[in-house]
């Protein structure tokens, strides 16, 4: 099967309708832009879940949209034929996804510009189709990885991005506060033990603060007599 592509040319005749005269290379290059949309969507995204909405009104589906938009997805609906063009082009398998009426939520960015989360996406398509049992999810992308539905649907439960990465910081800081107070305390408790050291008459060994003057004046006396030993005169016979 060949894709469309853009300056294919056409001599077909052209078609005639209520808003005026349309040629048949017009609306070939509609498809071709679609077709190139559906690619981008497909390669840019972080992930891409595949519904079949039949049996949505529109109020509903005004609903879905809302709900994918604050998840940071986006819902988009395509006739299967030109999906069918940009899966073949970028190889992906999920060519027996393509059946009945497909619309593509696909996770991308929220309305403040942050980076969306496929797990929201998936979240907020399962949360729908408990209300809404016209909303089937048929299959997925995870970065060009196929998903089933049961996987997007286990893809649901786990915590938001937000929820993790407030989780994970919260694990990194826990250490950093204890090793902080440690870093606060050591100076108090060498303080506490040191008065205590002090108290007890120094370290292990050393002399008490009443044996220390003792100990002094013994040792001066004790210097005192081998200074007048050393001075004391030698005798003649001691000489000889």
């Amino acid at each position: 099967m060949t894709g469309l592509r853009a300056g294919d040319q056409t001599e077909e005749p052209i078609e005639i309708n209520r808003r005026g005269v349309v040629s048949v290379g017009d609306v070939r290059a509609e498809k071709v832009a679609v077709v190139a949309e559906v690619r981008e969507k497909l390669s840019t995204a972080d992930a891409a879940v595949l519904t079949e909405y039949r049996g949505l009104d529109v109020p509903a589906l005004a609903a879905l949209r809302d709900a994918l938009r604050e998840a940071g997805g986006e819902y988009k609906v395509y006739k299967n034929t030109l999906v069918r063009f940009a899966v073949e082009e970028l190889g992906l398998e999920i060519d027996d996804l393509l059946t009945g009426p497909t619309a593509i939520a696909f996770a991308g960015e929220k309305a403040d510009g942050t980076a969306g989360d496929p797990v929201a996406v998936a979240k907020a398509l399962k949360e729908f189709s408990k209300t809404h049992e016209a909303l089937v999810i048929k299959g997925g992308l995870l970065d060009e990885k196929r998903l089933t539905a049961e996987e997007i649907s286990a893809l649901a439960e786990i915590a938001p991005r937000e929820v993790l990465l407030a989780q994970l910081a919260g694990a990194m800081a826990a250490p950093m506060q204890q090793f902080a107070a440690l870093l606060k305390a050591l100076p108090q408790n060498m303080a506490y033990a040191l008065q205590a050291l002090i108290e007890q008459g120094g370290a292990p060994g050393a002399p008490t603060a009443d044996e220390a003057p003792a100990e002094a004046a013994q040792t001066d006396a004790e210097g005192a007599d081998e200074a007048a030993d050393a001075e004391e005169p030698v005798s003649r016979d001691e000489e000889e």
